[in-house]
This record gives C-alpha cells, structure tokens and sequence, in this order.
C-alpha cells in the first residue's frame, strides 16, 4: 500500500489527468465538469466494491485471502481515470459473498474505491469495464444520498467488530441473509460493511446480531446502491 506521501503525488498526477480530461475535446469523449460536488472536487460520490478474483475459497485460511491487491488497486485507478471520473482512495477489504453461479459461499479479498467528479451513467461504465476486465458476475456500486431524498432506496450499514468468519457461517445457514444481502465486507480496522436496499434492514440487523456484533454500535448511511452484471446474467 503506497504510504500518505506517495498516494497525495499520484492523486496530485490524476487530478491533472482529469483536469485535462474536463476540458473540451475534439474527440466524442466528454465528461461532465458539474459532476464534481460543488467547491470540493475531491469529495467522494460513489464507491465500487470490486475484486480480481474468480475463484471459490471456502478456506479462510487460504494464502490468496493475504493478497493486498496493489496491481489491482492500480488498474482500476486507471479504468477510473479513463472513465472521466477521479480515484481518491481505496480500501482493502475481508469479504464473504454468495455466487449465484456457483452456488457458493465464498471468502474473497476486495477493494472498496471511492470515486469523485463522477456522474451515474459514467459510474455503470466504469463498473462495466471493471467487471469485464476481471471476468466478474458483478461489480457492487453506492452512491451515498440523504435519508429523506426519494431515490435513497439502499443503506450502508457500518458496524464495529464484525468477523468475517462468522458472518461466513451466517449466511452459509440463512437463505434469506443471503438472497437480500449478497454477502459483506469487513474493513482491516476491523468494520464490516453491509449494503442492502432499505427494505431489508431488518435482515441486516438480524444478520449482524447472529454474527456475534452489537447492533446498538452499528451506523446507518442511505443511497442507493446497484450490481453491474453482464448482459443477460
């Protein structure tokens, strides 16, 4: 992971890349300059939950669960940058998730990246060409919105000390966490990151008290989130 110092000198290098990416063109590409948040063209819009990996690990003790997916990291950067939007950081994270292709319960290593100027048809594009690229079922996408505003139909809920070992075995045993969740996320500092539509917070809930995290510490975030699929999935 590149430290404070060299991560502000590649975000210095893309923010010129963007900005050069903002102006007109005489090609059919554009980007949109009012898709930045008004005054702080840094501030995160959206995030995309992605990984490189494909296959299904069952093992939690799995050498490919330490990959710290810097290449990756790196490559979808890029996809973000020629997408016309702006990469301000990345996460690496601990996931548990169910394949509906496969029918499995898998742990999976993944990168949560937050994006700016960056608009929603532009968002589902770079999503799309990150899930090509990598041969995903799908790309999970957020977009964070005020609770009271119509189109927050989804919620992040962040909740302190969840395992991901045990939210492993939650889902593996509960059909319904499974089909309204898809699976989670837990951060190295140790935060699990839940993504449903509104509707099944409940479950939500439910999910984060049988695997063994307090409910009371949990933080609730409203938006609306999507899974880019190919075509026909």
């Amino acid at each position: 992971m590149p430290n404070r110092s060299s991560r502000a000198g590649i975000l210095a290098v893309l923010v010129v890349v963007c900005a050069g990416a903002l102006a007109p063109a005489a090609g059919p590409a554009s980007a949109d300059p009012a898709a930045c948040a008004a005054g702080d063209p840094l501030r995160p819009q959206a995030e995309l939950f992605a990984t490189d990996n494909t296959a299904v690990i069952t093992d939690p003790g799995d050498p490919r669960l330490q990959d710290r997916l810097q290449p990756f990291e790196f490559q979808v950067d890029a996809m973000v940058v020629t997408g016309m939007a702006l990469p301000v950081g990345s996460d690496l994270l601990d996931g548990v998730f169910w394949s509906d292709t496969q029918q499995a319960v898998t742990y999976e290593r993944s990168r949560e990246f937050r994006l700016a100027c960056v608009s929603t048809p532009d968002l589902r594009a770079i999503a799309e060409r990150v899930r090509a690229r990598f041969a995903q079922e799908s790309v999970l996408i957020f977009q964070p919105l005020a609770a009271d505003d119509p189109a927050a139909d989804a919620v992040q809920v962040e909740v302190p000390g969840l395992d991901s070992r045990r939210l492993h075995d939650v889902l593996l045993a509960d059909a319904d966490a499974r089909e309204q969740l898809s699976g989670g996320s837990v951060t190295e500092a140790g935060v699990g990151l839940l993504i449903t539509e509104r509707a099944d917070l409940e479950t939500v809930r439910r999910t984060v008290e049988k695997s063994g995290a307090s409910w009371s510490s949990a933080a609730v975030r409203y938006g609306t989130r999507d899974f880019v699929e190919a075509t026909g999935h």
